[in-house]
C-alpha cells in the first residue's frame, strides 16, 4: 500500500510540474529563512551561558538621577564586591573586572600591541568558566604583577614555546608582569573579550574605598535558584550606609536631604544572561544586542514558513477540481477517507522533504551573507549544533502536516457521486478561506515593507541631522602615545601642512568609543544644588577643529594664564545650573573624595552638540583644559586624503614611533554607532523581498488555476469582442481587492509598531503617509504584474480551443 502511495505521489507531482515547482520553491525559501533565523536566535540567546554558574551570576550596576539627569552605568565602585560579600551571606562569591584598554608592552625587543587588557580579582576564574591550557586558574592571579593570557595571544607572542614564566614589560605603568597562566580563548558568545588578565592585587586604585567613583565591573555568585530580587531589595540600605557619609562630605547634605530634592542613587542587580540582550546601560564592556530584534526575527521566521504553507494550501484547494474525479474513483473502488487523508499527507510530506533538501543548500549559500551583516560566525555544523538535525526534521514534519492537513481533509471529503457527474464546486467556504490566506500573506509582506522603509528613513535622518560639529574629513590617530616625547613635534608638523585645517588632541571623541567621565559639581558655591555633568578634557584647538560654535564667551586661549582653572560648558549645562541669561564668570565647584574642593570659572558656552547616540538627549557637559589626550584629531581640507595619510605615515615613521601608524575616520565611527539599526534595516528589507516573492509565487499559481477554470468563459468573451485588457482586468480585480484589504489591515498595525520602535530614539524622523502608500503601491504592483503574466497568456489564447475544452 505504501509503495502504491509513493507511485501515485510521484506520478501526480510529475504531472503537475508548475504546481510542484511553486510549492517546492516557496517551502524551500520559507524553511531556509526559518533555519537561518533559528541559528541567529540560538546564538543570541546563548550569550554567557557557557559559564557553569551562569544561572547564579548577577552583575551589580549603577542607576541614578541628579537634577533630572539620568545615570545608568554598567560599572560600580571599587569596594562594592567585598562589601556585599561581607554583609550579605547569600553572596557566595564576588569578583571584579577593570578594563584597561590596549596598553603598550614589550617582550624583550619585541613590541606587542592590539591586545585588550583587564585587571581581575584572584577568584575571577572561579566565577567564570574559562579553562586553562597552562597554569592553575585558582592561583594564577594571587600574586601582584601576575598575568593570564589567551591561547591565541600566547601563540602570537611565543609561537610553540611555553608561555608560563615569561616576563612582559608594561610601559604604561613601568611594571614587569609574569605570565602565570594561559587560558582558552573567551567564547564568541560572551559579553566581554580580553586577551590578558592582570592581577587586581597589583593595581593600587582597586583598594580605594570611594563610593563616588565607578569603574569596576562587579559580579556576584548567588545560591542556585535564588531570586536575586530579594538581595536587590536590601541594597538601598547599603547605598545609604556606605555612600551617604561620602556624599555628605562632598556636598554637605545627608542622603535623605539629597533624595528630598528629587535625586536618587542606587545599585541594582542584573542577571548575567540578560546583559547581551536586555541591557540599556552606558559604559558596557562591549555593545550588546536587543531582545526585541530576537522577537522580530523569530516572528519573521514563523511568518515566512506560514506564508509558504499558505501557498501550498491555496494551490491544493484551488486545484481541487483536477483531483476531484480521482478521489471519486478511488472512493468507488473502496478507498476509505483515512487512506485518502494519508495519501495527501504523504504527498505534502514528500514535497516538504524535497523542499528541505533545497532549503539546506539555500542556507549554505545564505549564511555568509548573514554573517557579513550580523558580524557573527554562524555555520550549518551538525556536530557543533546537535540540536540542529532534530530541529530540521521537526520543522519539516510540522511544515508538511500544517501545509497538507487542510487540503488532505478537504479533498478526501468529496462525495463520489457528485464529482463523477462533473458537478464539483469549491464552495464559498473554501474560496473564502483561500481569500483570507491571500490577505494574510500580503498583510505580512506590507508590514515588512513599511518596517524596512521606516528603518531606512530613520538611518537617513541620523546621517543628515545637524550634530553641532563637523564629522567629515576628520582623521583620528588614536594611539599617539606610541610617539612618546615626539608627539608634540608630530602635531606641529601636521599644523604646517597646507592640507590640514586644524589639529587637536583629546581622549574624548563625540562619536564612537570615547573616554567618559562623570563630573558632579555645584554652581556658585550653592551646595544645595549640585549638577551631574560629563567632563571632556580638551586642548586649545579642540572646539575649532571639530567646527563647534560658541554661543557666548570665548574658547580656551594661551593669552590667558588663568585658563588652567577655566571651564567651558554646553547649553544644557547652563540650563541645569540656572544660568540661561549670562553664565560667563560664574563658578562651578567640584568636591574631591578627600573633602577638598576645586572651583572653575566659566569662560564660554559652546552650542549643544551630539556627543552621545541620537537615542539619548544631549546631556550637560563641561570642558576643562588638558594636553594629555591619547588621540590626535586632524581636520583636513583636501580631496587628496590618501596623499595626506601617506605624509602622516611617513612623518610617523620619521619620528621612530614604537608601533606602526594607524588611523580612523570620524564619520566611520559615527556610522558604527548605528550598526545595529543598519543591520536590522537591511535584514528587514531582504526578508520583506523574500516574503513578497513567496506570496507572488502563490498568486502566480492561483492565477494559473483561475484562468484554467475560466477557460470557456474567456473564450466566449473573446468571441463577443472582449479586449485583452478587459480580460486581464477581469482576472486581476478579485486578487487586487484582497491585496487592498491586506493593506487596510496592515497600515494601522505597522504605524503602531514602527512608532513604538522610533520611541527608542530621542531624535527621530516622522512616519509620513506616503510610506504606507509606497508599501501598498508596491504590493499592488507586484500582484498586478504577477497576475497579468498569466492573464495575458489566457486572454491571447485561441478562443476556438477554449470553447472545445468541455
Amino acid at each position: 500500500m505504501f509503495r502504491n502511495y509513493l507511485r501515485i505521489i510521484k506520478r501526480t507531482l510529475w504531472k503537475n510540474k508548475v504546481f510542484t515547482a511553486i510549492n517546492v520553491s516557496g517551502l524551500a525559501i520559507g524553511i531556509a529563512t526559518c533555519v537561518i533565523i533559528l541559528l541567529f536566535v540560538q546564538d543570541e540567546l546563548s550569550y554567557d551561558r557557557y559559564n557553569d554558574k551562569a544561572s547564579q551570576i548577577v552583575r551589580v550596576v549603577f542607576r541614578g538621577s541628579v537634577q533630572g539627569e539620568k545615570m545608568k552605568e554598567a560599572s560600580v565602585m571599587p569596594p562594592v564586591a567585598q562589601t556585599f560579600k561581607k554583609d550579605y551571606p547569600e553572596v557566595l562569591d564576588a569578583t571584579r573586572l577593570r578594563n584597561y584598554g590596549y596598553p603598550r608592552m614589550n617582550y624583550g625587543e619585541k613590541l606587542l600591541r592590539d591586545n585588550s587588557f583587564a585587571f581581575a580579582d584572584s577568584n575571577f576564574f572561579s566565577v567564570f568558566t574559562l579553562p586553562f591550557v597552562e597554569g592553575n586558574p585558582k592561583t594564577a592571579l594571587l600574586e601582584p604583577n601576575s598575568l593570564v593570557i589567551s591561547e591565541t595571544a600566547a601563540k602570537k607572542f611565543f609561537g610553540q614555546e611555553e608561555a608560563v614564566g615569561k616576563i612582559l614589560h608594561f610601559k604604561d605603568q613601568n611594571l614587569q608582569f609574569e605570565i602565570t597562566g594561559v587560558m582558552k580563548d573567551i567564547p564568541a558568545n560572551s559579553h566581554f573579550h580580553f586577551d590578558m588578565f592582570g592581577a587586581m592585587t597589583g593595581f593600587p586604585p582597586s583598594r580605594e574605598q570611594s563610593w563616588m567613583e565607578s569603574e569596576y565591573y562587579t559580579y556576584l555568585v548567588l545560591p542556585q535558584k535564588y531570586d536575586y530580587r530579594k538581595l536587590e531589595a536590601k541594597l538601598p540600605l547599603a547605598v545609604e550606609k556606605y555612600m551617604g557619609p561620602q556624599l555628605q562630605t562632598a556636598f554637605n547634605m545627608t542622603f535623605s536631604q539629597f533624595r528630598k530634592k528629587g535625586n536618587d542613587l542606587g545599585l541594582f542587580l542584573q542577571p548575567l544572561t540578560d546583559i547581551h540582550l536586555r541591557s540599556d546601560l552606558n559604559l558596557e564592556l562591549e555593545s550588546g544586542s536587543d531582545i526585541r530584534y530576537v522577537y522580530i526575527f523569530s516572528a519573521i521566521a514563523i511568518f515566512m514558513l506560514v506564508v509558504a504553507c499558505i501557498n501550498f494550501m491555496n494551490l491544493s484547494t484551488a486545484s481541487a477540481s483536477k483531483r476531484a474525479r480521482e478521489v471519486g474513483i478511488r472512493k468507488v473502488l473502496g478507498s476509505e477517507k483515512k487512506e485518502l487523508v494519508w495519501q495527501f499527507l504523504l504527498e505534502s510530506l514528500s514535497l516538504t522533504a524535497i523542499a528541505l533538501v533545497i532549503a539546506l543548500f539555500l542556507v549554505y549559500l545564505g549564511l555568509p551573507l548573514l554573517n557579513n551583516l550580523s558580524g557573527k560566525n554562524l555555520s550549518l555544523n551538525f556536530s557543533s549544533h546537535p540540536w540542529l538535525l532534530p530541529a530540521l526534521l521537526l520543522i519539516g514534519l510540522i511544515t508538511g502536516l500544517f501545509a497538507g492537513s487542510y487540503p488532505a481533509f478537504f479533498l478526501s471529503s468529496f462525495k463520489p457521486i457528485v464529482v463523477l457527474k462533473s458537478r464539483f464546486h469549491s464552495g464559498k467556504k473554501t474560496i473564502g478561506l483561500r481569500s483570507g490566506l491571500v490577505v494574510f500573506q500580503f498583510f505580512i509582506s506590507i508590514l515588512l515593507i513599511i518596517g524596512a522603509i521606516v528603518v531606512y528613513r530613520q538611518l537617513s535622518f541620523i546621517q543628515h541631522t545637524k550634530l553641532g560639529y563637523d564629522k567629515d574629513q576628520v582623521v583620528l590617530v588614536d594611539e599617539s602615545y606610541w610617539l612618546g616625547k615626539n608627539r608634540d613635534a608630530f602635531m606641529q608638523n601636521l599644523k604646517q601642512d597646507p592640507r590640514v585645517e586644524n589639529v587637536s588632541s583629546s581622549s574624548y571623541i563625540p562619536a564612537g568609543y570615547s573616554n567618559n567621565n562623570n563630573f558632579l559639581v555645584y554652581p556658585d558655591a550653592n551646595t544645595s544644588q549640585f549638577v551631574h555633568t560629563l567632563r571632556y578634557d580638551v586642548d586649545y584647538n579642540y572646539i575649532p577643529t571639530f567646527g563647534m560654535q560658541m554661543k557666548t564667551g570665548r574658547n580656551f586661549s594661551t593669552d590667558f594664564g588663568t585658563d588652567s582653572t577655566a571651564i567651558i560648558i554646553n547649553e544644557q549645562a547652563a540650563i541645569a545650573c540656572g544660568w540661561e541669561k549670562n553664565p560667563i564668570g560664574h563658578l562651578l565647584t567640584r568636591s574631591e573624595n578627600d573633602g577638598t574642593k576645586k572651583s572653575y570659572h566659566v569662560i564660554g558656552v559652546v552650542k549643544d552638540f551630539h556627543f552621545r547616540s541620537l537615542h539619548e538627549h544631549i546631556a550637560p557637559l563641561v570642558m576643562v583644559l588638558s594636553n594629555e589626550g591619547s588621540s590626535i584629531i586632524v581636520k583636513t581640507k583636501t580631496k587628496d586624503v590618501s596623499g595626506m595619510l601617506a605624509t602622516m605615515k611617513k612623518n610617523w615613521a620619521d619620528f621612530k614611533a614604537e608601533a606602526p601608524f594607524t588611523y580612523s575616520f570620524l564619520d566611520e565611527r559615527f556610522n558604527n554607532t548605528y550598526k545595529a539599526e543598519q543591520k536590522v534595516g537591511l535584514i528587514l528589507g531582504i526578508f520583506a523581498t523574500l516574503t513578497i516573492f513567496v506570496a507572488a509565487l502563490g498568486l502566480l499559481g492561483l492565477a494559473s488555476f483561475t484562468a484554467e477554470q475560466r477557460t470557456k468563459e474567456i473564450g466566449i468573451r473573446k468571441v463577443l469582442g472582449a479586449s485583452v485588457s478587459g480580460i486581464v482586468g477581469m482576472l486581476s480585480k478579485d486578487f487586487l481587492k484582497l491585496v487592498l484589504i491586506a493593506f487596510l489591515v496592515a497600515t494601522p498595525i505597522a504605524w503602531y509598531a514602527m512608532n513604538r520602535w522610533l520611541q527608542d530614539f530621542v531624535y527621530r524622523t516622522e512616519i509620513n503617509w506616503w510610506i504606507f502608500g509606497a508599501a501598498g503601491g508596491l504590493a499592488i504592483a507586484v500582484t498586478f504584474l504577477t497576475i497579468s503574466f498569466q492573464a495575458i497568456k489566457a486572454a491571447k489564447s485561441n478562443p476556438v480551443k477554449s470553447l472545445r475544452t468541455e
